[in-house]
């Protein structure tokens, strides 16, 4: 196991270490409660760059030093921002929107592991997630409304998901902390633990997938991602297209083979083979 930091100092921004296949990016910012930054998102989208060169890496978790996820952007610089021009406060938050879709389009899964607070656009972050492993106590919140902002990070579209629009109004107007068990009474989060435990559970469930079929799992997330914005019609057109070339790849060769030979399928061999 490796454990390093990003940032170019000895408490950078951006921890990472190894647990055999499976990647963790721990956000090390922990007297502002993981409050975002710029050099977090370029540390983050950075390594998700790396992992997805890297054929040894199955998966990655996202979590937080400190005991909380992600308090949401820095209120402090936020502030400042309003005396910049439009375009420069435009530029600035591509920078979130950015690391957003890296997170979203990471051909690899990408596993949210969250205690404490997940709040503003940590709750974005964490939703961009592929699947959330949540403490049972862990705090989630729209919260932009308590400042007088609007929602950014791509939060409206990620819950929008999985609640009415009367729902999604509710949390988004009054941003009400939400508790890891409502949450996953709602369905972002796909996996309850103990307190202390999220990180834990995330890396297991991580490790889980990460010995999956890379190649597969790429065009999966796909399907995932467009299902709730397409017609019937057009899904199926992505499902038949993937379908097809699946069933050319050295992974399906392996899976049925194994299934037919009665063994369990070993996919790690063929890591960067596509």
């Amino acid at each position: 196991m490796t454990d390093k930091t990003l940032d170019g100092a000895p408490d950078g921004v951006l921890r990472t270490r190894r647990e055999g296949a499976v990647l963790v990016l721990s956000h090390n910012n922990v007297a502002a409660r993981n409050a975002l930054s710029p050099a977090f998102y370029a540390a983050v989208t950075q390594a998700l760059v790396d992992a997805v060169a890297d054929p040894t890496i199955g998966a990655v978790v996202l979590t937080g030093e400190g005991g909380h996820f992600c308090a949401g952007g820095d209120l402090r610089q936020l502030a400042k921002r309003r005396e910049l021009p439009i375009a420069e406060r435009r530029a600035k938050l591509e920078g979130l929107h950015d690391l957003i879709r890296a997170v979203r389009d990471c051909p690899k899964p990408v596993i949210a592991a969250v205690e404490g607070a997940a709040a503003g656009a940590g709750l974005s972050l964490a939703l961009a997630c592929d699947m959330l492993v949540a403490a049972k106590n862990a705090v989630f919140s729209v919260a932009y409304v308590k400042v007088g902002l609007t929602p950014d990070g791509g939060a409206t579209a990620f819950l929008a998901e999985f609640v009415s629009r009367q729902v999604l109004t509710e949390l988004c107007l009054t941003g009400e902390r939400i508790s890891g068990e409502r949450m996953h009474q709602l369905g972002p989060v796909n996996r309850l633990s103990e307190p202390g435990q999220a990180l834990a559970d995330a890396v297991a469930l991580a490790a889980q997938v990460a010995s999956g079929p890379a190649w597969t799992m790429a065009r999966i997330k796909e399907l995932c991602r467009a299902a709730p914005r397409t017609t019937l019609e057009q899904q199926l057109e992505l499902e038949a297209q993937c379908m097809v070339r699946a069933q050319e790849t050295a992974e399906s060769r392996e899976g049925i083979g194994a299934f037919l030979e009665k063994r369990a399928p070993d996919y790690t061999k063929l890591r960067g083979a596509h």
